[in-house]
């Protein structure tokens, strides 16, 4: 089981003629070796360290090479939000490398399961490294799955909260909003990619790996079919959300609209009687005082509210408000 020099620093599982080599955070001397090794085309080996490379199949002839994408959480924000992660895989008829950043947990459980457990060892590495690759892909699509059920229950909590005005949830919408598309990048190429992986792995194994294979792409189909109603279901609520609002700040303003405009008699008719002009119940023609001592008072406030009922049954006719 002990290698030599470079090797000594891979992790390897071996069982029954297999070789899976799992490389976390690879560096160019390792892959440029390991490349050596197994005869990996050297754009293969930079594709690697690259981690900005689309999802594809090269196939050779005593290999194939593939380059997937699956939805891992970041962890360094305060909250945690979806991003990529690349995964490289060699897969020749003895051996499979795989290489990624070390931010894809299910996989890494899974090769350490590999490591100390003989009875799981045998079940993925027992018959073909087909079959380890497709063990390997349907791991990493369940995790997926659940990855889509916390997003698919995070946009039921919002169902409700979008119809309490006294919530804001346009952030929680974008942020969903993101994450479904982050999903959705993810797993269209992943479809594509598991139907051609199905046919060229095949060469490297007796056994025939189209059910395993059909059985993995049922689940991405399932996560294509609830990320595009979910994707509908959340562009409704942003839809929803945005009209709700719209209402609210209308209706706001139009409450202000209206008591500013009902302001408006009692602030014309004191802005003159504020004025240094003779006007009738004014200090320089006399106060009335038929009703007292506050009569002019008392008739500009009548004045003033008569003006003000009377715009009010206007609007009321006219329906821009509704009393009663």
């Amino acid at each position: 089981m002990a290698l030599v020099d470079w090797e000594e620093k891979l992790e390897v599982v071996r069982n029954n003629g297999l070789t899976w080599i799992d490389i976390q955070n690879p560096t160019r001397d390792m892959i440029a070796k390991l490349g050596e090794k197994y005869s990996f085309h050297e754009l293969n080996v930079e594709d690697c360290l690259s981690k900005i490379q689309i999802p594809k199949v090269d196939k050779y002839k005593d290999h194939i090479f593939i380059i997937l994408h699956f939805p891992t959480t970041d962890k360094k924000t305060k909250k945690t939000t979806l991003r990529f992660s690349q995964l490289s895989i060699f897969a020749g008829a003895n051996f499979l490398v795989t290489v990624h950043q070390g931010d894809l947990k299910p996989l890494e459980e899974m090769f350490s399961l590999c490591e100390q457990n003989d009875k799981l060892r045998e079940t993925y590495m027992g018959k073909s490294s087909g079959y380890l690759l497709h063990s390997i892909i349907d791991v990493l699509v369940d995790d997926l799955l659940h990855m889509l059920m916390k997003v698919v229950g995070n946009l039921e909590d919002i169902e409700d909260a979008v119809f309490d005005d006294k919530v804001a949830v346009v952030k929680e919408i974008s942020l969903l909003r993101r994450e479904i598309t982050t999903l959705r990048r993810v797993v269209f190429p992943l479809k594509r990619i598991v139907l051609e992986v199905t046919k060229d792995i095949q060469k490297f194994s007796d056994e025939d790996l189209t059910q395993y294979f059909n059985d993995v792409g049922d689940h991405i189909d399932k996560v294509l079919e609830v990320l595009e109603g979910s994707r509908e279901t959340i562009e409704i609520y942003k839809d929803t959300d945005f009209m709700l609002s719209t209402e609210k700040t209308n209706e706001i303003l139009a409450v202000l609209t209206i008591l500013f405009t009902l302001s408006i008699p009692v602030t014309i008719i004191g802005t003159f009687y504020g004025m240094n002009m003779n006007l009738p119940g004014g200090i320089q023609t006399g106060s009335w005082t038929f009703f007292g001592t506050y009569t002019t008072m008392i008739i500009v406030v009548l004045i003033t509210i008569a003006c003000t009922l009377i715009m009010l049954l206007y609007f009321r006719r006219v329906g821009w408000i509704r009393i009663g």
